[in-house]
């Protein structure tokens, strides 16, 4: 499948992204991440490897693209919860009242 990353144009294949992650250690995942075999790839890290540029060149947006569209799973980092929120324990203990 042809593809526009950092506006030069690639031919990937499912199989070509497999065999070029193969024996590459996963980062941590910070942020979008690509499901490759069992393993969770960093979206940037992904694109490093399959382009051979540097991550400053592309955006994730053009990896996740992309790789979704090869068919593999894409997963957006979860958001965390507001710290400003109180639990329902809290809640309770607010409603009753301090002593």
């Amino acid at each position: 499948m042809r593809c526009v990353i950092a506006r030069f144009p690639f031919e990937l294949t499912k199989g070509g992204v497999l065999e070029s992650m193969k024996g590459i250690k996963p980062e941590p995942v910070t942020g979008e991440s690509v499901i490759i075999g069992r393993r969770h790839y960093p979206v940037k890290q992904v694109g490093q490897v399959i382009t051979r540029q540097d991550r400053r060149d592309f955006s994730a947006a053009e990896v996740l693209r992309a790789m979704t569209q090869l068919g593999f799973t894409c997963r957006a980092l979860p958001k965390a919860a507001p710290l400003g929120i109180p639990g329902s324990l809290q809640h309770g203990s607010a409603m009753l009242g301090t002593p």
